[in-house]
């Protein structure tokens, strides 16, 4: 058990930065659809180009 648990914990400390930056992510594009909800989809989308450029390139 004491082995699950540490793995668990390792998969945990490396998908909580990236766990992180989506929930930030989200958080920014929704607080941009409450001020003006046109904005929330273009911040959004900008999100997923930049994600999606990053994946392309390689990095994490």
């Amino acid at each position: 058990m004491k082995k699950h648990i540490e793995a668990f914990k390792a998969l945990a400390a490396e998908w909580a930065p990236d766990a992180g930056m989506v929930a930030g992510a989200g958080a920014i594009a929704y607080g941009a659809g409450l001020i003006y909800v046109p904005a929330g989809w273009i911040v959004g989308g900008a999100f997923l180009l930049a994600v999606g450029w990053m994946a392309a390139k390689g990095g994490k």
